[in-house]
């Protein structure tokens, strides 16, 4: 559905015929998920979580990290004012990075050795595991090589391949920028 404050990709691509799928295709490929196109070495590495101090809430299956956090997994990084991992019946459900009033939570990786760097912020960053959902909440960006999505809300559902952008309400329009074909910087 289309409708104003609103972007769905997939709506736009039904809407606007061939081009717009090409453009759709070029967007979801330049910005495509940490799961399904990782370096496959990066999932093999430890995962390494500093903070200025964290828990382990057992009754509420949770563990929260709070001051300067930093998670590093092979070429991720993510960096957060605080961390809640959640977990079900022994396993991670949710991850959510929440950033403060000076700086926003801030995600990098390289998904593979052909593609530069995706880098992302919001004021708050979840990650639902099991449904493999990223949510980028808050003046959200997303970019890599030039390409670029900004919002107030970003929803990337990575099993279907389909971005969301909102904004709210008198905040203005969610912003898009496609780079053409081997084009990997923006014009002056």
């Amino acid at each position: 559905m289309l409708t104003p404050n609103y972007f769905s990709l997939t709506s736009l691509a039904q809407s606007r015929g061939g081009l717009c799928i090409a453009l759709l295709v070029a967007v979801l490929s330049a910005m495509s998920s940490t799961s399904a196109r990782a370096l496959p070495e990066d999932a093999d590495a430890p995962i390494v979580v500093r903070a200025d101090d964290g828990e382990f809430d057992q009754k509420n299956n949770q563990a929260i990290y709070r001051g300067n956090v930093q998670v590093d997994q092979g070429t991720m990084r993510v960096t957060a004012e605080r961390m809640i991992i959640q977990r079900k019946d022994k396993k991670v459900t949710r991850i959510t990075f929440f950033g403060d009033d000076t700086s926003p939570a801030r995600y990098k990786q390289q998904l593979n050795l052909e593609e530069g760097e995706v880098n992302a912020h919001a004021d708050t960053i979840t990650y639902h595991t099991q449904r493999e959902l990223l949510d980028l909440e808050g003046h959200a960006f997303l970019t890599q090589e030039g390409n670029e999505i900004t919002g107030n809300s970003i929803k990337y559902d990575i099993v279907a391949g389909k971005v969301n952008a909102a904004s709210k309400p008198n905040s203005g329009p969610i912003k898009m920028v496609i780079m053409p074909d081997g084009t990997t910087k923006l014009a002056p």
